[in-house]
């Protein structure tokens, strides 16, 4: 039993590095993607979900917690990786979380290295319960995000 729940978190692990990686090829506005994604909301299932026609490609899972959208995990279909699939996705979840007027909590990694890069997300955390994932630790692919980070951590004081 160990040996599957060890192995299943240094897969989880690798797949978080392998899209973290993703986040620094090319930034939103730089690629112009020749897919054309829809992102679903299937709340019933607690997930955001990127498909290509009918197949589901990507997924960001969620729970609902005292009025506030915890983002879990980020999957991202081996072969569509490099198209920028987890970034579109992840932009448009948090888009829809802002509409909605709601916060977030962050989990996974993924989603907090992309708020890193773009910091116009930044106010959707929520200041009590920012969750693990929520300020990585890094320099940032491009500009000098850590200033913003900074204050946002700063406000929270």
């Amino acid at each position: 039993m160990t040996t599957s729940i060890e192995a299943e978190a240094a897969n989880r692990e690798e797949n978080n590095a392998t899209l973290i990686a993703t986040l620094d090829e090319k930034s939103l506005g730089d690629v112009e993607s020749s897919w054309v994604l829809d992102v679903i909301n299937d709340a019933e299932r607690g997930r955001w979900m990127a498909t290509l026609g009918a197949e589901p490609i990507a997924e960001l899972s969620y729970r609902f917690v005292g009025g506030r959208v915890v983002l879990l995990k980020v999957w991202v279909d081996p072969a569509a990786r490099h198209n920028r699939v987890a970034q579109e996705l992840i932009a448009r979840a948090l888009d829809e979380v802002r509409e909605s007027g709601k916060k977030i909590t962050v989990i996974c990694p993924v989603v907090g290295e992309f708020i890193a890069r773009h910091p116009a997300y930044l106010d959707l955390i929520d200041k009590v319960h920012p969750g693990s994932g929520a300020y990585p630790r890094h320099e940032p692919a491009d500009g000098n995000h850590d200033e913003d980070l900074a204050a946002f951590e700063r406000d929270l004081a």
